[in-house]
């Protein structure tokens, strides 16, 4: 097993991603070295990526914030939604009225919305960008074009305790939440494969006691 190191005594984007890192571990990580820290943790890790390359990805400038009496007023003003209409100029949420127009452009009833689409939309509102569409989210939905992908590597964990509880073998620990969250700790700090198998528990046993 090979201990995590601190970020400053890594020398490569290679070694950096054989660690696990937490979302706002990455984001401290990010602001303490002048640079960007979106909410993603796959932006994130690219603002990361691109710093152990040589480039620096600054934080932006803040966006002048429009009055919520402006705000409410544009909304107002688009009775009808088209694939041309604004994500933002629309006041776009996952309520029905947005449901109900993509079910209409997709043929799928009920609509769901997407995990990337969610995504999206989450940055496109952080990142102000008035060019982005409905046509862009249906593309997003559709898969034609990538935006902001969902970070599933943030699922890990749940796995991890889901398969933890499932081997009959940690049913020896009275505080099993406690005996996972020790063991994940472990995996989390070293080069382990980010996964729970009964091996794992067999060979760490004694220090999750």
């Amino acid at each position: 097993m090979m201990n995590r190191p601190e970020f400053d005594d890594i020398k490569d984007y290679d070694e950096f991603c054989k660690y696990y890192w937490y979302r706002d571990e990455l984001i401290k990580i990010c602001r303490s070295h002048g640079l960007k820290a979106p909410s993603g943790k796959i932006e994130l890790n690219k603002v990361i990526e691109a710093y152990f390359s040589g480039e620096k990805i600054l934080p932006e400038k803040p966006k002048q914030r429009k009055s919520n009496k402006a705000t409410n007023n544009t909304t107002k003003t688009v009775r009808e939604l088209t694939l041309d209409t604004g994500l933002i100029e629309c006041g776009f949420t996952f309520g029905n009225r947005f449901r109900e127009f993509f079910a209409k452009e997709t043929g799928v009833s009920p609509f769901k919305f997407n995990v990337d689409m969610v995504a999206t939309a989450k940055a496109v509102k952080e990142n102000g960008d008035e060019a982005f569409t409905l046509g862009d989210l249906l593309d997003i939905y559709y898969g034609k074009k990538t935006y902001a992908v969902y970070d599933k590597s943030a699922l890990q964990w749940n796995k991890f305790v889901k398969d933890f509880f499932a081997d009959e073998a940690t049913k020896v620990f009275s505080q099993r939440m406690k005996a996972v969250a020790s063991l994940w700790k472990i995996v989390r700090e070293s080069d382990i494969k980010k996964e729970y198998s009964h091996e794992l528990l067999e060979e760490y046993k004694s220090e999750i006691q």
